[in-house]
């Protein structure tokens, strides 16, 4: 006789689904109290926040996660030139603390570079934990003579290639080069960044 296997009940409502869409200009104000949340309200002072400043972020990669009507995560890229080499700087990454076990952070990743891939983009750049975000393919590999505009941890600096050979011999600064926003909306966001 067969024992009959209960039912994992407990784990499909631990995993409660969640959607990632196109970010929309109703996120805005969620995103940004998620980023104050995950980042800190200083987080307007640090180096990579530099390269977003009055900038909009690439087409069709500002991504936010959903679940039950809340944005619970969201990750964004943005027009770069990595020693004038075009590439995107990827940023910020971020998950709702409640929700960090649900595989969100993950699957934005997954779903960020899988759009800029199939938008033709060569490569990738971040400023992050190196260890996380191996998993996804970057490394300090090609990003040794890059800098950015303020102070930042060499080792964290890390570059993905799409297409073989986008970041060799990269060398220089990394500075903005996205569509900048209207006078308008750029004061907006700042001041309600502020």
């Amino acid at each position: 006789m067969t024992a009959l296997r209960k039912p994992q009940v407990a784990l499909i409502s631990k995993a409660a689904p969640f959607a990632i869409r196109a970010e929309r200009a109703a996120d805005v104000a969620m995103r940004e109290a998620l980023l104050d949340a995950c980042f800190g309200e200083n987080r307007h002072g640090r180096t990579c926040q530099r390269l977003r400043d009055g900038r909009a972020p690439a087409a069709g990669l500002a991504l936010s996660a959903m679940r039950e009507g809340k944005l619970v995560g969201t990750v964004r890229l943005w027009h770069v030139s990595a020693g004038g080499r075009p590439a995107l700087v990827l940023g910020p990454l971020a998950v709702d603390p409640a929700c960090r076990e649900l595989g969100i952070g993950a699957a934005l990743m997954h779903q960020a570079l899988a759009a800029a891939r199939a938008r033709g983009h060569a490569a990738v750049i971040l400023l992050g934990d190196a260890p996380y975000y191996a998993r996804f393919g970057f490394s300090a590999e090609k990003t040794g003579a890059l800098s950015l505009p303020g102070p930042f941890e060499r080792e964290r600096l890390l570059g993905l290639e799409f297409q073989a050979g986008a970041l060799d011999d990269a060398a220089g600064m990394i500075v903005p080069t996205g569509a900048t926003l209207p006078k308008r909306r750029a004061a907006r966001l700042h001041a309600h960044a502020a």
